[in-house]
């Protein structure tokens, strides 16, 4: 049965007209999934019983449950829901001085192999319907009583590899008649699945796209990311170039600092080389310990010493701010260590 929350308006007009309801009857269901969030077909008081009892029967509606919040010292709030299935996503909320952020999951596990990520460590179970997506955001609104002010796709899984429930999830987040958040708000990160990225490019989304690049040099990327086998970092960075000529969005680049791995003062120089004259912006992020990987975070003079050669450069780049590592802060930690 189709999920009622991962339905855009065109999809629930077109079931509410199969039925014979009348057209009006889409907008204030759209309204009871998106803006009043309701976790029970019940409770669309203003629906007629019969197509109440219609929707209970033909349809589905998702709602994620609570199993596990902890809160850091600092305020992040790491979340681990239950799916109906029964299988479990992470989500974190973080508050900035701009404002408050939430990152989601897209996927249950992950495919992608990236040997510093906790999320790929017991491979992929499934993709999460665009309903998923939102609930992760909903409820965490609901818990935290906060209004979320931007939303980064960088939890469990490679967005890009569910693409389709992914241009649903950012479609009914930015809906007028939903959440409203403007997609400059929105940022999706991907481990660089060209042809998707181009797929994405087409879409004309005002999003911000984020590589995790992590790597000047194709041999030390295959180290750390198999998908760089694939994919080169020169053919990577041409679709980030289309994306930005396309969309007019510049690209974020992720950068997890590995001492000892990717972390020296000739990385930091062959990467000022590699993005020399692109619109671009680095993320520096000392990577989080993860139980059964061997990477160790860099340490704070080398990751200072990283952004002072690619702002000398030219490069501008930013060191971010390391949140939650008291409450297992990396994607799939979590999850992980509770199903032990």
């Amino acid at each position: 049965m189709k999920d009622l929350r991962s339905m855009t308006m065109e999809e629930l007009q077109s079931l509410i007209a199969s039925w014979g309801e009348k057209p009006f009857r889409a907008a204030q269901l759209f309204d009871w999934l998106h803006g009043k969030r309701v976790k029970s077909i019940a409770e669309m008081t203003n629906l007629p019983a019969a197509l109440r009892g219609r929707l209970e029967k033909d349809a589905d509606l998702t709602t994620l449950r609570l199993h596990t919040c902890q809160v850091s010292k600092d305020g992040t709030r790491k979340y681990l829901f239950v799916l109906p299935d029964g299988e479990r996503v992470e989500s974190v909320y973080m508050p900035h001085d701009y404002g408050k952020s939430v990152c989601v999951s897209s996927q249950v596990g992950c495919r992608m192999g990236c040997r510093f990520c906790a999320s790929t460590m017991d491979g992929l179970a499934r993709n999460l319907f665009a309903g998923e997506m939102l609930e992760q955001i909903y409820r965490i609104e609901e818990d935290t009583g906060e209004k979320i002010d931007h939303v980064v796709v960088m939890g469990m899984g490679e967005p890009l590899d569910n693409l389709d429930n992914l241009l649903a999830f950012i479609r009914l987040l930015s809906h007028p008649r939903g959440r409203n958040l403007s997609q400059r708000h929105i940022t999706v990160s991907t481990c660089g699945l060209v042809p998707q990225i181009r797929k994405l490019a087409a879409e004309k989304l005002a999003i911000t796209l984020a590589l995790s690049l992590h790597a000047a040099h194709d041999e030390a990327r295959q180290r750390i990311m198999p998908v760089a086998r694939r994919y080169s970092i020169a053919e990577t960075l041409a679709a980030c170039e289309d994306y930005f000529k396309i969309t007019g969005r510049r690209v974020s680049y992720e950068y997890a600092l590995v001492r000892g791995e990717n972390d020296r003062e000739t990385d930091a120089r062959a990467l000022a080389a590699l993005l020399k004259g692109k619109k671009a912006h680095v993320n520096l992020i000392p990577v989080n310990p993860v139980s059964g990987r061997d990477f160790a975070p860099s340490e704070g003079d080398a990751v200072l010493r990283f952004q002072k050669i690619l702002e000398k450069n030219g490069i501008n780049a930013t060191i971010r701010r390391k949140m939650g590592a008291d409450i297992d802060g990396a994607c799939g930690q979590l999850r992980r260590r509770l199903a032990e």
